[in-house]
């Protein structure tokens, strides 16, 4: 049978967190098993809030990099990037005059992120951020795009633009459905926002042991927890909930949680073997990376592979969609 297609992307930000990997990563791993899975480098999504474009490639290089550690297979799921796929664009102009400007401003993630940047004016392109996203999803015909809740609001644009264009032309585009990542959202460092390397919040996956370690000190924990024998709230410490990801043994979770509450584990020792366990999480990652950051020119090639896979499809679409139009 055929597989159904996922399409799964980020903006290009450079090397990865621990944030994106639960978030985002594992998740693409197992759907590979499942799914004809397509990974999309958003580099046009990042001019929505940042025109400097210096980096960016770099930063895409490096993200590869970590995909590919992390355990993403580019032989079965293309890695490309979408500023090299002329047909995104294309689709988006198409799709940009089937949604009204009205239903764009109803978007609550663009209000969030409007809030969240303290942006002052919202520029044409970032209004029609989800129209391009949904260029993204349908070019690959998606039938699913894994996302954290928050997300959800631009799957469904992308339903009501399929939906539209399937009744206005005919039936080109399936209608995609959000596959909700478990784990969607770990809380940076500081305990009050979601990690961001802007926010200097983060344990990377390119960090040693050692830098583990250094992070993991400056985490906040139960503000109440003033000394190391006093009582702790472990559901209220940011630490404990490292903990329930990164420590194994469900049972040496129990055991923490019943020392911080009596008081017997202090908050220290409590981060070092949380560190300790992230870091072995982190090890076969780390062992990946120095073997793709050594081989530079390999790297490249995934892209160049994987864009030549993508265009391939993405041509095909394009080539039903004019058909349908009677612009052939």
């Amino acid at each position: 049978m055929t597989k159904k297609h996922v399409l799964s992307g980020m903006r290009p930000t450079g090397k990865l967190h621990i944030g994106h990997y639960v978030g985002a990563l594992e998740n693409w791993i197992g759907l590979q098993e499942k799914y004809q899975n397509y990974h999309l480098i958003a580099d046009y999504h990042v001019l929505t809030t940042n025109l400097n474009t210096e980096n960016i490639y770099q930063d895409s290089l490096d993200m590869v990099i970590d995909w590919v550690a992390c355990g993403i297979d580019p032989e079965r799921s293309p890695i490309f990037r979408q500023s090299q796929i002329k047909e995104h664009c294309e689709l988006q102009l198409i799709f940009s005059m089937l949604i009204t400007v009205s239903r764009l401003e109803r978007n609550p993630s663009l209000k969030d992120q409007v809030r969240d940047l303290d942006i002052e004016t919202v520029i044409f392109g970032h209004l029609g951020y989800p129209v391009l996203q949904a260029a993204d999803i349908l070019l690959y015909k998606g039938s699913f795009v894994p996302v954290g809740e928050d997300q959800v609001p631009h799957v469904e644009i992308t339903r009501e633009i399929a939906r539209r264009f399937n009744t206005q032309y005919g039936e080109v585009f399936p209608e995609p459905e959000p596959l909700l990542t478990k784990f969607s959202r770990l809380a940076g460092l500081d305990g009050k926002a979601k990690m961001s390397k802007s926010l200097d919040n983060t344990i990377l996956l390119s960090d040693d042991p050692e830098m583990v370690k250094k992070r993991l000190k400056k985490a906040v924990t139960d503000p109440e927890k003033i000394y190391k024998n006093s009582p702790g709230h472990p559901d209220i410490c940011l630490v404990y909930g490292y903990h329930k990801k990164f420590t194994p043994d469900q049972e040496e979770v129990k055991q923490i949680e019943a020392d911080c509450r009596a008081g017997s584990l202090g908050c220290v020792d409590c981060k070092m073997r949380c560190a300790a366990n992230i870091s072995t999480v982190l090890a076969p990652i780390l062992e990946k990376r120095r073997e793709l950051e050594n081989n530079m020119p390999l790297v490249k090639e995934i892209l160049h592979d994987g864009e030549t896979k993508a265009r391939r499809l993405a041509v095909e679409t394009m080539g039903q969609v004019r058909e349908k139009m009677k612009l052939g």
